[in-house]
């Protein structure tokens, strides 16, 4: 068989280190972009639905915000594991306010603050159709709507046969998620290091 075409061309093999800092506060920059990950993102869970490494989709986010001139700060959701709900949150306590949700699966939003919750700027609903290429976009034109502008949203694809083909595994990994779900938890600011591993 061949490889998962979504993983080829990942260079080496990076691990992902999350830290907690301490509450997460309201932020007063306005050149930042929140990044709210789910409970499991990067913990029980360390790849998207498709095998993407949770360290490079992370990088590529980063990396999207930064080229931008715009600062990211990453926050663990841990009373929801719903995109909608980790990402306006992401964007309530952002001070642009523009944040971005993910789930471990690599389901994606970006919202803002003022808009409600069942709306948003741009949503990402099909995981297995996302690749490194397109969490980069997502995350320069998140610093965009940060900086006040107003960009072309991230070309979405779309594969009409990607929904029954990763439906169950799709809902197995969102009851799982689920399981790490702490209802009154308040999120929580984390330190990122990514950092290649050492070969054996």
């Amino acid at each position: 068989m061949g490889g998962n075409p979504a993983v080829e061309g990942v260079a080496g093999k990076r691990i992902l280190e999350l830290t907690e800092t301490g509450e997460a506060r309201s932020g007063r920059r306005s050149d930042e972009v929140v990044i709210g990950i789910s409970p499991a993102f990067g913990a029980f869970f360390s790849t998207t639905i498709v095998g993407l490494p949770h360290a490079e989709v992370l990088r590529e986010l980063l990396a999207g915000i930064e080229e931008q001139g715009v600062r990211a700060r990453v926050v663990r959701f841990r009373h929801s594991a719903d995109v909608a709900v980790i990402a306006h949150t992401s964007a309530k306590l952002s001070g642009s306010g523009i944040g971005i949700g993910i789930l471990s699966r690599g389901t994606t939003v970006i919202h803002q603050k003022d808009l409600v919750r069942l709306s948003n700027l741009e949503l990402f609903p099909q995981a297995p159709l996302m690749d490194l290429e397109t969490f980069r976009k997502v995350g320069r034109n998140a610093a965009r709507y940060a900086k006040g502008e107003s960009p072309e949203p991230v070309p979405s694809r779309n594969d009409h046969m990607a929904r029954p083909r990763w439906q169950a595994k799709a809902a197995l990994l969102h009851i799982k998620e689920t399981e790490f779900v702490r209802a009154h938890a308040e999120p929580v600011e984390l330190g990122v290091e990514i950092r290649m591993a050492h070969a054996g």
